[in-house]
């Protein structure tokens, strides 16, 4: 009987990749490109999921690489917050309704202050994240936002050998909310589908057998993306997920909550695995 897999392959972008120098490319001024968010590990990570393709090659049935992407101004980028007195917030940075209620921080434009009271209790509410303010990262149309490129060198033989079309899935684009999951963003948006649970891409994973998740970060979006898959998969049939951990890192200082997803992943009856032991059987 066929074992029909899809590859799943989160967020392969620039801006997350921990870069070597021979990878990044000059400006016309002299200056070089640089990841705004490098996940430790990532690189290689990609190199992995390259040689994943090539190697499996006709036994992929299909591919879905996951986008991230942002615009400059964005509720979790320091453009739209400043401190009290003016003052920039720098990346890192946690940001809580209580702090915002008594003055901590302030939306840089008075008129989007109530709007954002209301997404950080919403936010806080569903007890999954808390507002953190990243460095500008994957903004639509710069560098940072196109996929590594053995990844993407990799996939486009996989399109040309089997005459099949890597299907591309945008997040992140509403700058009300914040999007890690591939399914959902954290607080959907009621006037904006692209928010709401993907029921496409959703049908799409569940077409098949087998669904390989990999991508950046473990710790963030593959962790999201595949709490929400899980949450909206058969309970019986949750062993047709497997989680490429040789494939994913997470980001520097959350590497204990990569670790706990893992785990809960693996009681719930996900597979555990790594590309290299896929590569190996073969």
């Amino acid at each position: 009987m066929q074992n029909r897999q899809h590859l799943l392959i989160i967020d392969p972008q620039n801006d997350f990749c921990d870069l070597p120098q021979s990878y990044l490319p000059q400006i016309g001024n002299g200056e070089v490109f640089a990841p705004s968010l490098p996940v430790t590990g990532a690189h290689e990570d990609m190199l992995r999921i390259g040689r994943l393709i090539d190697t499996l090659g006709s036994q992929l049935d299909a591919i879905t690489v996951t986008l991230d992407s942002h615009h400059v101004l964005d509720i979790a980028h320091p453009s739209f917050w400043c401190t009290h007195n003016g003052d920039a917030v720098t990346p890192f940075t946690e940001i809580t309704l209580q702090q915002v209620r008594e003055g901590v921080y302030q939306t840089r434009s008075p008129q989007a202050q109530a709007r954002a009271e209301e997404y950080l209790a919403q936010l806080e509410a569903a007890g999954r994240y808390r507002l953190m303010i990243w460095p500008v990262h994957c903004e639509i149309g710069s560098w940072g936002h196109n996929v590594h490129t053995e990844v993407r060198n990799a996939y486009n033989r996989w399109e040309q050998a089997q005459q099949k079309v890597v299907a591309k899935v945008y997040k992140g684009s509403n700058p009300w909310t914040e999007h890690y999951s591939a399914m959902m963003a954290e607080v959907p948006d009621q006037t904006d589908t692209h928010t709401q649970l993907n029921r496409e891409l959703l049908e799409a994973l569940q077409a098949y057998d087998t669904v390989l998740i990999c991508g950046e970060a473990s710790s963030h979006c593959v962790k999201a993306s595949t709490e929400h898959i899980v949450a909206h998969w058969d309970p019986a049939k949750l062993s047709q997920l497997v989680l490429l951990t040789d494939c994913m890192s997470p980001v520097p200082g959350f590497e204990v909550q990569a670790q706990s997803f893992i785990e809960e992943m693996r009681s719930k009856g996900l597979r555990i695995s790594t590309a290299t032991e896929m590569m190996s059987s073969l």
